[in-house]
């Protein structure tokens, strides 16, 4: 298959053929498999703790934030999947052609913090899981991780088929592990069913809420999902989309349901565990570990645990692999070698994961896996806004273009989305603000808030503001006009402003080949000396005097070439002699020079072509010399 490095993921870009006859069960089953590599990402580690901390301390009152959490993914991951399916872009790509550059970088970088935080969940996560499992410390398991870079590579090398058969094992392993998890825990249904009604929350319990949304909808899995279903080909055709639409929101709503069950096991067994039996202080992954035998009565319990805790870790790991490519690539069009984005990812995720365990011990690895769920939180509006902007753009997205209801509520999850964190940030930024630290440390929060705002607001708003100039601008210039007058007057004398530089060569070849033998040429040049200043036309110093001579050298070996010339030297102000002149001689075309100078430069220089350029009547040739 040809690979064409614009399109995601283009090593398995329309791998898959969904166009080829089938029948029955086996024609849903080419579009199956990317929802659940994107489901992972909503049972890793990160929710571990989240979903743990949330079950010991609040009991089953948290149910309905995990369950709110699982009907914005749907709705989102929909989303995401329609803007690959209709325009066969993904989120970053769609965001570089909408956004200017220092917003798209801004974009880039938050991503990037997404993925490592992400990443850092799943090294911990992984980490305890091997320390729970054959007691290896969990700084040698952290290092240990970076051994899985290896199966990446060889999952990657049987195709996208095979690697989402492998991620679907597992997320089978971790969910049979938590059903006979929840089977031996043996939950009051009645109090797990109160759970799903809506309760107001502390700022503890908003600050685990928030960490759950962060868990559960991940910024990094709508660039994701929006670049696996550009894996499965299909018939470009009206029918096409919708059938693709269609199975992709079956493929969505089975991967993210199962998805909420693990989380919810999760957090009812901690409920059911810890909660109810006073144990509230339990925060950590490996406390949880050690009291489920005691109080469960059964040694596979902690086994079941500790495997599905690895499960968990392995199979988000790898789709934040292909995650960081798509970012990556989309933004910055730059593609590097798969297994050098996966070391680097994954090296960036250890150092902090180290250096805390180093720092503080073992002992704040837990508050540290809530602590990046909440970052990815707070990060979840810069991909979600976007998103909705680019499904609800019709000129882009034709009919299916999303619909009044559907933009409503995927409208209301961002405000929700975004009040949760502004509200999270505030308490947050007035601790900080309120406590000893430094005036630098108070400065630099204050601006990077600030700059959060800025790019939040830009992010919101661009989008709307530039599809109203287009529409504004297409109202200004009409339908286009019938193109019957194309004729233009005939050339018959060119004026060519010289620098007296090597860029002359070049100014006097194209206006050339502007004209014929019969055209006049003037060569014109300003002399900008001190004495010109004061004396013009009567100046007679040295710099005067070289600029006649070279001005007519010019005219002589033109002249002797055939071509009739003449040259004519201007005085003090550049703008206004070269004005004068061009007028006075009465010729038809001017041919200028543009150095294409940057920053300070291009004011200086570029504003001489514009001021020439607005006095004249006549065309301008600007070259690029």
């Amino acid at each position: 298959m040809r690979k064409h490095p614009e399109n995601s993921l283009s090593e398995v870009h329309e791998s898959v053929d969904t166009t080829l006859p089938r029948k029955g069960f086996k024609r849903v089953l080419a579009y199956i498999g990317p929802a659940y590599l994107v489901s992972v990402g909503y049972m890793d580690p990160g929710n571990w703790a989240t979903d743990l901390q949330g079950g010991a301390q609040f009991g089953y009152k948290l149910i309905w934030v995990l369950l709110m959490s699982n009907l914005m993914a749907l709705l989102l991951q929909s989303l995401s999947a329609r803007l690959g399916i209709v325009r066969r872009r993904d989120l970053a790509q769609a965001n570089r052609e909408v956004y200017p550059p220092l917003v798209n970088f801004c974009l880039y970088i938050l991503a990037e913090l997404a993925i490592a935080a992400c990443d850092l969940a799943e090294v911990l996560g992984m980490a305890i899981g091997i320390h729970l499992l054959t007691g290896i410390p969990i700084v040698w398991g952290t290092a240990i991780t970076v051994l899985d870079t290896f199966l990446f590579l060889l999952l990657q090398q049987y195709g996208i088929r095979k690697m989402e058969a492998f991620i679907i094992g597992l997320v089978a392993v971790i969910g049979a592990s938590f059903l006979v998890q929840i089977l031996l825990a043996q939950p009051p249904m009645l109090e797990v069913a109160k759970g799903l009604i809506p309760s107001k929350l502390n700022d503890k319990a908003l600050y685990i809420a928030v960490g759950i949304i962060g868990a559960t909808v991940m910024p990094h899995n709508l660039y994701l999902h929006s670049a696996l279903v550009q894996t499965r080909k299909i018939a470009p055709t009206k029918e096409g989309i919708k059938t693709a639409l269609k199975y992709n929101f079956i493929d969505s709503t089975i991967a993210l349901n199962a998805a909420f069950l693990v989380n919810t096991a999760i957090l009812v067994l901690a409920a059911t565990v810890f909660f109810k039996t006073g144990n509230t202080q339990v925060a950590k992954i490996e406390d949880a570990h050690k009291l489920l035998e005691p109080l469960l009565g059964s040694a596979l319990a902690p086994i079941l645990f500790a495997v599905a805790l690895i499960a968990a870790g392995q199979s988000s790991t790898l789709t934040g692999t292909l995650a960081g490519q798509i970012v990556m690539e989309g933004y910055l069009q730059l593609r590097i070698n798969p297994w050098l984005r996966r070391l680097l990812t994954r090296l960036i995720a250890i150092v902090p994961a180290v250096l805390v365990i180093l720092i503080y011990g073992v002992d704040k690895v837990d508050d540290l896996l809530v602590f990046s769920q909440v970052i990815l939180s707070l990060q979840l509006g810069y991909a979600v806004i976007p998103l909705i902007h680019f499904v609800s753009d019709k000129s882009a997205m034709g009919e299916f273009a999303i619909g009044i209801s559907t933009k409503i509520f995927a409208w209301l999850i961002a405000i929700i989305l975004v009040i949760l964190n502004v509200n999270l940030v505030t308490n947050e930024a007035k601790d900080l603000l309120n406590s000893s630290i430094g005036i630098v440390p108070k400065i630099f929060i204050v601006m990077a808030i600030l700059a959060f705002i800025w790019l939040f607001l830009t992010m919101t708003f661009y989008p709307i503001l530039k599809k109203r100039k287009v529409a504004k601008e297409a109202l200004l210039h009409g339908d286009a006009p019938l193109l019957e007058d194309l004729k233009v007057n005939q050339v018959n004398s060119i004026a060519i402003a010289l620098e007296f530089s090597h860029s002359d060569e070049k100014l006097i070849a194209h206006a050339l080949a502007q004209g014929n033998e019969e055209v006049s040429y003037v060569l014109l040049h300003i002399v900008e000396s001190v004495s010109a200043k004061y004396l013009e036309a009567a100046s007679d110093d040295a710099e005067t005097r070289k600029d006649k001579e070279r001005l007519e050298s010019y005219v002589q070996q033109l002249s002797k070439k055939g071509y009739q010339v003449k040259g004519i030297l201007g005085y003090h102000n550049r703008v206004n002699e070269i004005v004068r002149i061009v007028k006075e001689s009465n010729v038809d075309m001017l041919v200028m020079g543009a150095h294409r100078h940057a920053g300070l430069k291009d004011y200086i220089f570029g504003e001489t072509i514009e001021d020439v350029r607005h006095q004249l009547a006549i065309p301008v040739l600007i070259v690029n010399v």
